[in-house]
C-alpha cells in the first residue's frame, strides 16, 4: 500500500477544519438538555461517511440515541473490518477550570504537542479518534486502495453505558458480521513509543444516598444529637480501603486474575518515570495498593474511587446546617474474571451493612461492563503491529489499559469477533477532564496508520 502521507498533507487543513466543526457540537449524552445536539452529531457523521466513500449509510433508531451504520462491500469473499466509535462526549464540568470554552475548539502548542493540539471536549475521546477512521476511509476510496470490506458502527451512548448498543448488536448480528473489530478509543505510551492496548478493565458504577433526619437541621440546636449524613457518608467511604489501600468489601478479590511474575516483568519493560509522572500531575508522590507498581495499579488491579460527593450547603458564605441527605457517585474498575453485576451486589450489601443506626442507605446501580484481554498472537494484533512498524518505524509495545470500554466484551460474545484497540491519544490529553485535547500530529498519524492495518490484515487473512 502506498503511504498516505502525500494525501494527508494535501488535505490537512480540511481534515482539521472538519474535526473542529464536529467538536463544536455539544453532544453530551448524559444531559437530556443536549438531546438535539446529540442527534445533530449523528447526522453529521452520516454525511461524513457518505462523502468518505461508503455505499450505504443509515441512521438506525434504538431505544436511546441512534447508531450511525455505514458500509462499503467490495466482495463477500474479502475480509470485513468493522469500525466502532462513539460520537457522544462527557459533560464538560467543571467549566471554570477550562482555559477556553469546551465547545469552542482552539489549537495551542504544548510541551508534548509542539506542532499543536486541539483543545475541546471530545477532541480525543472519541470524536478525534473516531474521525481518523472516516478520513482513512476517504483516503483509501479516493486513491482506490481499499483492500477489503468495511463497516462502520458509530454510537451515541458510550459515555452513559452503551445500553442501546447492546440492544442493537443483538438484533443485527448478520448486518454486523465481520472478521475483526477495529477501535480507536484508547491511547499509546508516547509519540515516539507506540503501543497497542491489549486489555481493558471492567466497570461497576453506582450512586449512594445516605439519609438522616427528615429535614435539614440547625447545626447548633441538633449538632451532636443526631447522625450527620455527610459525616457518616465520608466515614463509610473511608472504610472501603484499609491502610494498604486494599478494598475491604468481602469477596471483592475472590475472582481477581493474578498475573505471573513473567507477565509482570514484561509489563515492567514499558518505560515509566515516576518523577515525570508526578510532575505532569503536580503531585508529590504516587499512591495506591501496596505491593504493586503504578503501571500495575492502573491496569491489572481493581480499584474503587469516589467520582463525586455532595450534600448540605455549598453556596457562598455560611449556613450552619446538618443536611438531611448526602450523596456520592462511586466507580469500581474491574479486571478479568470479575463479574460487574456480582461486584455491584457485593458493594450494595456491604455498604448497607456498615451504615450506623440513625441513617438509611440507598445504593442505585448505574451501569457496568466486563474486562477484556485480546491475545497478541491473533491476526488482528499482528496486523496492527505491522502497521505501526510501517508508519512509526518501530515495533509497538503491548499494553493493558486502566480504562473501560464495556461493549468490547459484548462484541466478542455476540459477534464472535476479536477487537483490536489502536489508540493514538496520550495519557496527558486530559480526557474526561477540563482542557481535554488531541495532538494534531496524533490525529494525522492515525489517519496514516489505519490504512496500513487494512492492508496488513487483508494480507494475513488471505495468506
Amino acid at each position: 500500500m502506498k503511504s498516505a502521507k502525500p494525501y494527508i498533507e494535501e488535505h490537512k487543513d480540511r481534515f482539521l477544519t472538519e474535526l473542529i466543526d464536529l467538536l463544536k457540537i455539544p453532544s453530551i449524552s448524559a444531559d437530556k438538555a443536549y438531546a438535539n445536539d446529540v442527534i445533530k452529531t449523528a447526522d453529521v457523521i452520516k454525511e461524513s461517511l457518505e462523502k468518505a466513500g461508503c455505499d450505504k449509510v443509515e441512521i438506525c433508531d434504538t431505544p436511546g440515541y441512534p447508531i450511525v451504520y455505514g458500509e462499503k462491500m467490495l466482495d463477500p469473499k474479502l475480509p470485513t473490518i468493522l469500525v466502532y466509535g462513539h460520537y457522544d462526549v462527557q459533560p464538560p464540568d467543571p467549566i471554570n477550570l477550562w482555559d477556553s470554552p469546551p465547545f469552542e475548539p482552539v489549537i495551542k502548542k504544548t510541551e508534548l504537542h509542539p506542532e499543536g493540539a486541539i483543545f475541546a471536549r471530545g477532541s480525543c475521546d472519541d470524536k478525534g479518534q473516531m474521525y481518523m477512521h472516516v478520513k482513512a476511509m476517504e483516503y483509501m476510496t479516493a486513491t482506490n486502495q481499499l483492500p477489503c470490506n468495511v463497516k462502520f458502527m458509530i454510537e451515541g451512548e458510550e459515555e452513559v453505558g452503551s445500553e442501546s448498543l447492546g440492544w442493537f448488536v443483538e438484533r443485527n448480528q448478520e448486518k454486523l458480521a465481520n472478521d475483526v473489530i477495529l477501535i480507536s478509543d484508547t491511547g499509546m505510551i508516547a509519540n515516539d513509543i507506540p503501543s497497542i492496548t491489549t486489555g481493558l478493565r471492567g466497570l461497576s458504577y453506582v450512586e449512594v444516598e445516605v439519609t438522616g433526619p427528615n429535614r435539614d437541621l440547625h447545626s447548633g440546636l441538633y449538632g451532636g444529637a443526631v447522625a450527620n449524613p455527610i459525616n457518616v457518608l465520608t466515614k463509610m467511604i473511608a472504610s472501603l480501603h484499609d491502610d494498604d489501600n486494599h478494598i475491604t468489601i468481602p469477596g471483592f478479590y475472590d475472582k481477581v486474575e493474578e498475573l505471573s511474575k513473567e507477565e509482570r516483568a514484561k509489563m515492567a519493560e514499558a518505560p515509566f518515570s515516576k518523577e515525570a509522572y508526578c510532575k505532569a500531575l503536580d503531585i508529590e508522590d504516587v499512591y495506591g495498593e501496596a505491593g504493586y507498581t503504578t503501571n500495575e495499579r492502573n491496569s491489572i488491579r481493581p480499584t474503587l474511587d469516589v467520582n463525586g460527593i455532595w450534600g448540605g450547603y455549598t453556596g457562598e458564605g455560611a449556613k450552619t446546617v446538618i443536611a438531611s441527605k448526602a450523596y456520592a457517585k462511586i466507580s469500581m474498575r474491574l479486571v478479568p474474571d470479575q463479574n460487574w453485576k456480582e461486584i455491584t451486589e457485593l458493594f450494595k450489601n456491604y455498604f448497607e451493612s456498615i451504615a450506623p443506626k440513625g441513617v438509611t442507605v440507598k445504593v442505585n446501580p448505574h451501569h457496568g461492563g466486563t474486562a477484556y484481554v485480546t491475545p497478541i498472537d491473533s491476526l488482528g494484533y499482528k496486523a496492527a503491529s505491522n502497521a505501526y512498524e510501517t508508519t512509526f518505524g518501530k515495533t509497538p509495545i503491548p499494553q493493558r489499559s486502566g480504562g473501560s470500554i464495556p461493549i468490547v466484551a459484548l462484541f466478542e460474545k455476540e459477534l464472535k469477533s476479536k477487537t483490536i484497540l489502536m489508540g493514538f491519544g496520550l495519557d496527558s490529553d486530559a480526557i474526561h477532564s477540563p482542557n481535554e485535547h488531541f495532538g494534531i500530529w496524533n490525529y494525522l498519524k492515525g489517519i496514516e496508520t489505519i490504512p496500513q492495518f487494512y492492508h496488513e490484515f487483508t494480507k494475513l487473512k488471505n495468506s
